[in-house]
């Protein structure tokens, strides 16, 4: 089981203040944040890829490669990289060269964004979303897997005897989460390709995310990439905790209370009690989190969401002394007693690596056997 954060780069008042930090302070707060999540013992760092104001991370792999000459451990991930509004030529090369310098510790989650004028600010049509991001990511496969390509598209010139480079480090491209909230084409994309599906387990209720996974599960058993509890998934989450949970809500609330996303909506218990978040005790975060596997089934990676809505940095920093201290050392030992046998671990550059050396072995011994 993987555990790491992701953060969306909001550049939000802290309303206990009225200080907003500068562009300049927001992205060096997350490059902190980033090598403190290695320091406290998580193993991912994802961050979102956004264009417009309030966010910064218009660059990940520029974030990223810098972490990565930081960092030894850290895999370094992104909470969307925008497969329709990106074109994935430029995906392909960018994310192929990050993996080079991370040395293979990078994968990337594909999705649609949560901004509309996103599209037309890139020359694409919000309409065209769903076909975008399965054509798009159809090409992205390929160059990732074919020395040469040749390629005629709706949404981008044709490609003729074209070669991405670098080529993915050993041969292995990246591993490829499928992010979404709603849409069950893109749980149905990520599992034709055998690839990760990661639901973005926060705004919404369980059963619509139960709804998105179970699907996701049982195609990915249709398409013969293994049984559906041996599907790659992945959550996400939002926590916030002090020793007591009365002191955890209370220092939360004016956060929740003020924040762009689900601010001056329901109140803090309301939310509490529809969705995943969880502002308590580390105890109560803990028990919350598990009983997310009896939701979802077993599954691959959890990132938690710490650093928004005008949360200061040093806030952050200790809350996630507390996540790798008192929460991730215990959910790690129980998900381990529970995960059967047969249910893979999150796919790395180094496990996909000695499969495909093992593929490669036993394909010649075949070969041999039938000469």
């Amino acid at each position: 089981m993987q555990f790491g954060i992701f953060s969306v780069g909001d550049v939000t008042p802290d309303p206990t203040t009225g200080r907003t930090p500068t562009e300049h302070e927001r992205i060096k707060a997350m490059v902190t944040i980033a090598l403190k999540a290695e320091e406290v013992g998580l193993d991912v760092f994802a961050t979102g890829e956004h264009h417009n104001p309030p966010f910064v991370p218009s660059s990940p792999t520029t974030m990223l490669g810098y972490i990565a000459a930081r960092t030894e451990r850290l895999i370094l991930s992104t909470a969307t990289t925008l497969i329709t509004t990106n074109d994935p030529v430029k995906i392909a090369e960018d994310y192929a060269m990050l993996q080079h310098l991370a040395d293979g510790r990078v994968d990337l989650m594909l999705g649609r964004g949560n901004t509309a004028p996103v599209y037309p600010w890139f020359g694409k049509d919000i309409r065209q979303g769903i076909p975008l991001a399965i054509e798009n990511y159809h090409l992205l496969h390929r160059l990732w897997r074919e020395d040469v390509v040749d390629w005629e598209g709706k949404f981008r010139t044709p490609l003729r005897s074209f070669t991405s480079t670098p080529r993915p480090l050993d041969g292995i491209p990246p591993f490829v989460w499928h992010g979404s909230i709603r849409s069950p084409e893109i749980a149905e994309q990520a599992a034709y390709y055998g690839d990760g599906f990661f639901a973005n387990n926060i705004f919404w209720p369980k059963e619509h995310f139960q709804r998105l996974i179970d699907l996701y599960r049982r195609r990915y058993e249709y398409y013969g990439h293994g049984s559906a509890d041996q599907a790659i998934v992945g959550l996400g989450g939002q926590v916030f905790m002090r020793k007591r949970s009365q002191d955890a809500i209370r220092e939360f609330r004016p956060y929740f209370d003020n924040a762009p996303v689900y601010g001056h909506g329901p109140s803090l218990e309301e939310f509490m009690a529809e969705t995943p978040l969880t502002v308590g005790s580390p105890q109560q975060v803990i028990e919350r989190t598990l009983k997310f596997r009896e939701y979802f089934g077993d599954y691959q990676r959890q990132l938690f969401l710490m650093d928004h809505a005008g949360l200061p940095l040093k806030t952050v920093l200790e809350q996630l002394d507390i996540l790798g201290e008192e929460v991730v050392p215990v959910l790690r030992r129980e998900f381990a007693a529970l995960k059967p046998a047969h249910v893979p671990d999150a796919p790395t550059h180094a496990s996909l690596r000695a499969a495909a050396q093992a593929a490669q072995r036993a394909g010649k011994q075949e070969e041999e056997v039938s000469r």
